[in-house]
C-alpha cells in the first residue's frame, strides 16, 4: 500500500497552489532570541508575559509530545482543540460540493457538523447493535470522492473500542485518510494506533489533552500523522493558532506524567465501582462495555430519570436521541465524592 498511497491525490488543488501566510515570528529562526531586539511584529514592547505573539509552531510542547510518543516532531501537529485539527483536515483534503467523508453513528457529532460546516457531504454507515463497525458496508459506502472515514475509539458515546482486525481491513482497503480520534485512549488497555503510523501512510490519528490530562479549559487538540500530511495542514493552519498561555499550561502539566497516571488509575477504579452498582439498579436494562471514563447504559425512561437525576443537582447526559442509542443515558466518573452521590440517587430514584 506504501507505493500506491500518495497524499498529493487526496489534497485540495486549492491548497497545492497556495503560498501561505508567512508570519513574523516563522521568518524569524536560528537567532540568540535573548539577544535581539523585537520590533518586527507590531507588538506592544512592554513585558507582561504575553506581549508576544506565541511561537506558531509550538516547538517546545511538540518536542516533549514527540519524545514521549516515539515520533519525530514534523509528525505533530496542534490545534485550538481537537475541533480545529478536525476541521483543518476538511478544508485540506474535502472539496466543497463534490467531496464526501463517512461517519458511524452514534459518535462524536462534529465530524457531521463539521462536514455541513464545508458543504461536504456526510455519508452514514450505522455501527452494529454492539457497536462495532460494519466493515463490509463502509467500503460499499466509498467512492471517488470519498476523502476520509472517521473512527472514533474509544467510541462516544458507547464506551467501547474497535476491533483490531476492523481498522486495519479499512486501513488496507480504503485510498483516502482514516482518521482515528483516540480522545480516550488513556483510559483503555488497548494499545494506541500511533505504533502503527509508519505501516500505514493514510494514517491519522487525533488526541486531546483535554480528558486524561485534565486540561479541557485550555483547549489544545493533537493529530499524528506523516510528515507530509502534517506539511499540507501546517500550510494551511491560522499562524498563531495556539497561545501561549495554552503552550504554557500544556508543557506543566506534560511534566506531570506520574500525577496523571493516578489520577487515570482513580477514575478506572470509580468506574468499576459505578459498573457493579449498576448492575444492581432496577431500571438499569442494559450496561454497555467501556474503556473510556464513561459509562452508557440503557434505561426504562432515559427523560424521565434524566430529569430524576437533574432534581437531585446531577447532571449526566441523555443520549435516547442518538442512533441504536433509544433510552440510553451517558454518566460521566468523577471524582470519589461524586461518584459515591451519583450511586446513592441511582439506587433511590
Amino acid at each position: 500500500m506504501e507505493n500506491s498511497f500518495d497524499i498529493n491525490n487526496l489534497v485540495r488543488e486549492n491548497v497545492k497552489t497556495m503560498k501561505p501566510y508567512s508570519s513574523a515570528r516563522d521568518e524569524f529562526k536560528d537567532f540568540d532570541v535573548a539577544q535581539m531586539i523585537f520590533l518586527d511584529a507590531n507588538e506592544n514592547p512592554y513585558q507582561n508575559g504575553v506581549n508576544r505573539y506565541p511561537d506558531p509552531q509550538q516547538s517546545s510542547v511538540k518536542a516533549v509530545l514527540a519524545k514521549q510518543r516515539n515520533l519525530n516532531t514534523n509528525q505533530v501537529l496542534l490545534g485550538n482543540g481537537s475541533d480545529e485539527v478536525l476541521d483543518l483536515l476538511f478544508r485540506a483534503f474535502c472539496e466543497p460540493k463534490v467531496d464526501n467523508v463517512i461517519t458511524l453513528p452514534p459518535t462524536y457529532g462534529m465530524y457531521g457538523v463539521l462536514a455541513i460546516i464545508n458543504a461536504v457531504e456526510n455519508r452514514e454507515v450505522l455501527l452494529s447493535t454492539d457497536f462495532q463497525p460494519e466493515v463490509d458496508a463502509i467500503l460499499d459506502a466509498v467512492d471517488g470522492n470519498t476523502k476520509m472515514i472517521f473512527l472514533c475509539s474509544p467510541n462516544n458515546p458507547t464506551g467501547n473500542s474497535f476491533s483490531d482486525e476492523s481498522v486495519v481491513t479499512l486501513l488496507q482497503n480504503f485510498k483516502g485518510l482514516l482518521v482515528i480520534d483516540e480522545a480516550y485512549i488513556d483510559f483503555s488497555k488497548k494499545q494506541s494506533w500511533l505504533n502503527e503510523l509508519d505501516e500505514y501512510p493514510n494514517l491519522i490519528i487525533t488526541q486531546t489533552l483535554s480528558k486524561a490530562y485534565g486540561l479541557a479549559g485550555i483547549r489544545l487538540g493533537i493529530c499524528y500523522a506523516s510528515a507530509a500530511i502534517i506539511a499540507v495542514l501546517n500550510k494551511i493552519k491560522p499562524p498563531y493558532n495556539v497561545n501561549e498561555l495554552t503552550q504554557q499550561r500544556a508543557l506543566e502539566r506534560l511534566a506531570e506524567k506520574e500525577k496523571i497516571q493516578l489520577e487515570i488509575d482513580s477514575i478506572v477504579i470509580q468506574r468499576d465501582d459505578l459498573l457493579k452498582v449498576l448492575n444492581e439498579v432496577s431500571f438499569v436494562s442494559k450496561i454497555y462495555p467501556t474503556e473510556a471514563n464513561f459509562v452508557l447504559i440503557k434505561v426504562d425512561d432515559a427523560t424521565k430519570r434524566y430529569n430524576e437525576l437533574i432534581a437531585k443537582g446531577i447532571v449526566i447526559r441523555n443520549r435516547t436521541t442518538q442512533p441504536l442509542c433509544e433510552n440510553t443515558l451517558r454518566l460521566t466518573i468523577g471524582t470519589v465524592d461524586e461518584n459515591k452521590l451519583l450511586m446513592e440517587a441511582l439506587q433511590l430514584i
